[in-house]
């Protein structure tokens, strides 16, 4: 092969690789465009949106925007009203319970002279018809109390409790344990769990 067709094929490779450059330099400045394009795109279509919402926003009736305002604040009481009722159930029921126990309290001595009056009928008239309707009106009356929710506190065998019982004196004796509360000198009475008043107690050892 001659100098001169070797210039000529090398010429020609030359020109072969440079077209190829400039395709691939083509093709990618071909896919940035489209990239760029579909970016432009979108970010028109986001602008569109915004001017429509704007548009839409500024075309509202006034009376739309004011049904929405009434509405907000209509919810917003009916908030604050039934935060108010369940507070109000709540104050209504502390005071109920504060004036139940009151009322059973003032009861109570009424009901110690019940059991006063029947302990002392003597033996030989226990059986007449005036003792045996005082105790019906007795049972009748510590009945209704329970119905309401009043209960004795226990205490003759039981432990000393200073939330249940008030000692008021003490006794050495060998039958009862350690704190033991050996007579109840006058009774106690809880109302729904709460202490309506302290049994008075004995308390031995």
């Amino acid at each position: 092969m001659s100098q001169k067709e070797k210039e000529m094929n090398q010429g020609a490779a030359k020109a072969e690789s440079e077209n190829l450059e400039a395709e691939q330099v083509q093709a990618e400045n071909g896919e940035t465009s489209a990239g760029t394009e579909k970016q432009e795109a979108e970010t028109k279509e986001t602008e569109k949106e915004t001017k429509e919402s704007e548009a839409k926003d500024a075309k509202k009736d006034p009376k739309d925007a004011q049904i929405e305002e009434l509405q907000d604040r209509l919810k917003r009481q009916m908030a604050e009203f039934d935060n108010f009722r369940k507070r109000t159930e709540k104050e209504k029921a502390a005071m109920y319970e504060i004036g139940a126990k009151d009322i059973i309290e003032k009861i109570l001595p009424v009901l110690d002279n019940f059991e006063r009056g029947l302990a002392a009928v003597p033996e030989d008239e226990k059986g007449s018809s005036f003792a045996e309707g005082i105790e019906k009106i007795y049972k009748q009356f510590v009945k209704t109390l329970e119905d309401a929710g009043v209960e004795t506190i226990e205490a003759v065998g039981q432990q000393f409790d200073p939330n249940l019982h008030n000692a008021v004196m003490h006794v050495e004796d060998e039958k009862y344990g350690e704190n033991e509360i050996a007579m109840e000198l006058q009774k106690g009475y809880k109302y729904r769990g709460s202490v309506v008043r302290h049994s008075m107690v004995q308390v031995a050892n």
